[in-house]
C-alpha cells in the first residue's frame, strides 16, 4: 500500500501543573527525543516489513501529538493576537489533520492501537496555554510547542534512518516535512526564547512514565478523527524559511 501525500492532503509530535509560572511556560518534555521501544525488537511481521517496538511507539507519538496540538492550533487561530500567531495555528491544524489521517490509515495495517487521548503532560500543556490571554497566551503557546517540535525532530530522523517498514518510513517522511513547517511558522511569530527552548530540549527527564504516556482507548471506543480543514489554504509540505534580518 503506497500512501500518496496528495491523496492524504496537505498536512507534529507533553505538564505537571504545580511548577512555577516560568516553568509552566517552558515545561520539561519527556520521551519525545527518543523512542521508548527497542528498534531491534520485532513485535509483528507485515507485508510492509517488520514492525519494531520503536516503530510502534513512533506511530503512537505522532498520533498523540495531534491530540493536543490540533486543539491548541484551533485556540491559536481564535485567540492569537497577531497575524503570525493565527497563521501558526492554521498550520498546526492542517498539519496534524494530515498526520492523523496517515496514522489512522496505517495503524490497522501494522497492528497498532492508537490512543484517543493525549498524555497527562500534553493535556497539561493545553491547560497551561488556555489559562492565559493576550501576549502571554501567544508566548506560552509558541514556546511550549517549539520545545516539543524541537525534540521530536531528531527522533523522526532516527526512525526514518533505521526502520525497515515501508509505511513507517512514509509516516516519518510526512512528519519530517510537517514538523519543519511548524517550527518555521512558530519562529516567524518572533516569540521563541531560543536560550530557554534549547535548555528544555536537552534537559533531563523529570516526570514519571505514566505522565508522558497516552492512555489506551477503552474496549470498543471509536477512533477519534482530527477533521481535515480544506477551508484553510495552507501548505505544510514546503516551509518558507524565515528571512534574515536586514542589515542596518
Amino acid at each position: 500500500m503506497r500512501l500518496s501525500r496528495n491523496r492524504i492532503g496537505v498536512v507534529v509530535l507533553f505538564g505537571a501543573m504545580t511548577l512555577t509560572l516560568t516553568a509552566l511556560a517552558f515545561p520539561a518534555v519527556v520521551g519525545l527525543d527518543e523512542a521508548d521501544g527497542d528498534q531491534n525488537r520485532v513485535i509483528a511481521g507485515t507485508k510492509y516489513g517488520p514492525v519494531t517496538e520503536a516503530d510502534r511507539d513512533f506511530v503512537v507519538k505522532v498520533r498523540a501529538a495531534g491530540l493536543w496540538e490540533y486543539p491548541l492550533g484551533e485556540m491559536a487561530m481564535a485567540r492569537g493576537t497577531t497575524k503570525e500567531m493565527k497563521e501558526a495555528g492554521e498550520h498546526l491544524v492542517v498539519g496534524h489533520a494530515g498526520l492523523d489521517a496517515m496514522c489512522r490509515e496505517i495503524a490497522p495495517e501494522l497492528g497498532i492501537t492508537l490512543p484517543n487521548k493525549a498524555s497527562p503532560q500534553q493535556e497539561g500543556f493545553v491547560a497551561t496555554v488556555d489559562s492565559k490571554s493576550g501576549r502571554e497566551f501567544d508566548s506560552a503557546a509558541v514556546n511550549i510547542m517549539r520545545v516539543t517540535h524541537g525534540q521530536i525532530f531528531p527522533a523522526i530522523a532516527k526512525i526514518r534512518a533505521t526502520t525497515k517498514n515501508t509505511l513507517v518510513r512514509q509516516l516519518a517522511d510526512l512528519a519530517n516535512d510537517t514538523v519543519l513547517d511548524h517550527i518555521t511558522v512558530l519562529e516567524k511569530t518572533g516569540l521563541v526564547d531560543y536560550d530557554r527552548v534549547t535548555f528544555q530540549q536537552t534537559g533531563p527527564a523529570k516526570l514519571p512514565k505514566e505522565k508522558v504516556t497516552p492512555p489506551p482507548p477503552r474496549p470498543g471506543e471509536r477512533v477519534l478523527v482530527l477533521e481535515p480543514r480544506p477551508d484553510l489554504d495552507v501548505n505544510t509540505a514546503t516551509p518558507t524559511p524565515t528571512p534574515a534580518p536586514t542589515a542596518r
